[in-house]
């Protein structure tokens, strides 16, 4: 299995990203998939899931509002749009694959991406 996550960059406050996770070597909607993230000393925190089909999503309260998570299941991807992006966003952000709907302990990991949001 093969979660490749891509789109980070550096931004500036109130700007936005879009982060796509195209996922391999699994059936892909038979898994909920999330993002992750870590930022420099601290743990890695859960952000956004979204169910197999879509139709289920929960989010972080610190990102309700200004984070949209959404998939193609007949591109095996899942999306992570993140609007007013502000400094404290800056982490790592990993997706991350299992099987049933949950906020941690996953069963697949991607190797992440850098967001970096200047004040």
């Amino acid at each position: 299995v093969q979660l490749q996550a891509s789109g980070g960059g550096l931004v500036q406050a109130g700007a936005s990203l879009r982060l796509s996770c195209a996922a391999s070597g699994l059936t892909f909607s038979r898994y909920v998939m999330g993002w992750f993230r870590q930022a420099p000393g601290k743990e890695r925190e859960f952000v956004a899931v979204i169910d197999w089909s879509g139709g289920t999503t929960m989010y972080a309260d610190s990102v309700k509002g200004r984070f949209s998570i959404s998939r193609d299941n007949a591109k095996n991807t899942v999306y992570l749009q993140m609007n007013s992006l502000k400094p404290e966003d800056t982490a790592v952000y990993y997706c991350a694959a299992h099987p049933f709907l949950k906020r941690n302990d996953y069963q697949y990991w991607g190797q992440g991406t850098q967001v970096t949001v200047s004040s």
